[in-house]
């Protein structure tokens, strides 16, 4: 196989392993999300909150708590949409390569094709 069509078939594998781990990290972000909208919902629904700090869980102010959580949860957010637009860019890319790739392979098969047809 002609080494550019190897080295961007190595491109397109190490673009599909970048893609696999933004998709985990989305993942990640996306559970804590669930988790702090979920933490949200029921701070809303209780009179005292507490909040852990190490191992030790203390009583603590309930709008300071939501200020916090709201914050945080404005920041996956904003991760996990940073993310989706990298994975984007990278299948994009991705998409690219393979179209290239097949486009030198059908352009190779054509090539022999017509040298075997002249014979």
């Amino acid at each position: 196989m002609d080494d550019n069509i190897q080295e961007k078939i190595n491109q397109i594998q190490l673009l599909q392993q970048n893609l696999q781990n933004f998709s985990m990290q989305r993942q990640q972000f996306q559970m804590q999300q669930t988790e702090i909208e979920s933490a949200l919902a029921e701070l809303d629904k209780s009179e005292k909150s507490y909040k852990i700090i190490g191992n030790v869980m203390v009583l603590t102010d309930k709008n300071d708590l939501k200020k916090e959580l709201e914050e945080k949860n404005q920041m996956m957010k904003i991760r996990i949409s940073t993310i989706e637009k990298q994975e984007s860019k990278i299948q994009e890319k991705a998409e690219g390569l393979q179209k290239e790739v097949l486009q030198e392979i059908e352009r190779k098969q054509d090539s022999k094709k017509q040298k075997n047809d002249n014979k």
